[in-house]
């Protein structure tokens, strides 16, 4: 082994300890598989649970606004509303302009909230016992700071 590589490549050691980019992704998937991992026996994703909230939130709304709202790929937002609809979950319509569909939530969209809130609710106390207080309280300012631009 040479001793570069012994000591580590010292670029590839700084990226590696000051990455935040790393860090949240990390945390991305941690905090996402609880949440999964929670709402498994309904069936329901941690993904399609955020696209629920928007869509009973500010529906009906078109698909761009759902991917723009969640800062989602649009691929990805597809694939999850084709699963939703075939729950009947939420229905698509032409929108009055005539232009794209616009998505509602059904009664069963709200029937699956509904069971989806006590397993959330656990998920969420879990994800905030990992993160402590203040890292709940950093990561809810980071994201208000970045909804506000």
């Amino acid at each position: 082994m040479s001793k570069a590589r012994k000591q580590g490549d010292p670029i590839a050691s700084r990226i590696a300890s000051d990455c935040l980019a790393v860090r949240v992704r990390l945390l991305n998937r941690k905090i996402t598989s609880i949440y999964d991992e929670a709402l498994r026996p309904i069936g329901l994703t941690t993904g399609q649970l955020n696209i629920l909230v928007v869509i009973a939130n500010r529906g009906p709304l078109p698909q761009s606004e759902i991917a723009a709202t969640l800062q989602m790929e649009k691929s990805t937002l597809s694939r999850n509303l084709e699963r939703m609809r075939s729950h009947d979950w939420v229905a698509a319509k032409q929108r009055s302009s005539g232009r794209g569909l616009e998505l509602n939530l059904q009664a069963k969209g709200r029937r699956i909230l509904e069971r989806a809130h006590p397993l959330w609710k656990q998920a969420q106390a879990r994800s905030k016992t990992i993160l402590g207080s203040i890292g709940v309280r950093s990561l809810q300012d980071a994201a208000e700071r970045i909804w506000a631009r």
